[in-house]
């Protein structure tokens, strides 16, 4: 079975933008989570 890397070079900056977009938007809501409990306490 070959694999065609063609895929996978497509696929990846995909991904990779993907990920940095989940990064980028995970430590926002990260930082607004932690801000609304000091709030509450």
């Amino acid at each position: 079975m070959d694999i065609d890397y063609r895929v996978a070079l497509v696929l990846a900056p995909i991904a990779v933008a993907a990920g940095w977009a989940v990064f980028n938007i995970g430590a926002a809501a990260l930082r607004q989570v932690q801000n609304f409990l000091n709030k509450e306490a």
